[in-house]
């Protein structure tokens, strides 16, 4: 479902995959390829949310925060994340589970694991881990696990352009 809030309607590229039982509001941006999942809901009700080219937000995810959001290009967040950060770098995977608070930003190239707990303020720097709870910094990110989460990525784009063509 895709609602208008305060006068703010939700710019959708006509290439990105949103599904039936996604649930969009308010001032809120989402680009070409991109895919929402079923069950997730993003409200753009307190400030402006930017989804970048190719992210894929998967099933039961929440996107809501009280300042401005952007998330990058080429993105992958796992099922049941909640996201109520500042930002998400390009080429991100966010594990399932995972729980970004206000303000906290994540840097470009970056993989936050399953279940890790990113606390307000927190600023993940470029092409590192962040796992835990609390999370913390746990290393760097090799190319070769870049190159991973770009074919898992590849995948999901590939599967919403499929769900879109079945009108799912």
């Amino acid at each position: 479902m895709i609602e208008s809030f305060r006068g703010k309607t939700p710019e959708i590229s006509k290439t990105a995959f949103i599904s039936k039982k996604a649930y969009i509001v308010g001032d809120v941006e989402i680009g070409e390829g991109a895919g929402i999942w079923p069950g997730t809901v993003i409200r753009g009700d307190s400030a402006k949310i930017v989804i970048g080219k190719n992210t894929q937000i998967e099933d039961n995810c929440t996107v809501h925060s009280g300042v401005p959001m952007t998330i990058g290009e080429n993105v992958l967040i796992g099922h049941n994340v909640v996201v109520h950060c500042a930002r998400i770098g390009d080429n991100v995977l966010i594990g399932n589970n995972a729980t970004l608070l206000d303000n906290a930003e994540i840097g470009n190239y970056c993989i936050v694991g399953a279940n890790a707990l990113i606390n307000m303020d927190m600023k993940v720097p470029d092409r590192t881990f962040a796992y835990g709870v609390p999370a913390r910094i746990t290393g760097e990110v090799p190319q070769e696990r870049t190159d991973i989460i770009s074919l898992a990525l590849l995948f999901n784009v590939v599967m919403a352009k499929e769900y879109k063509e079945h009108g799912l």
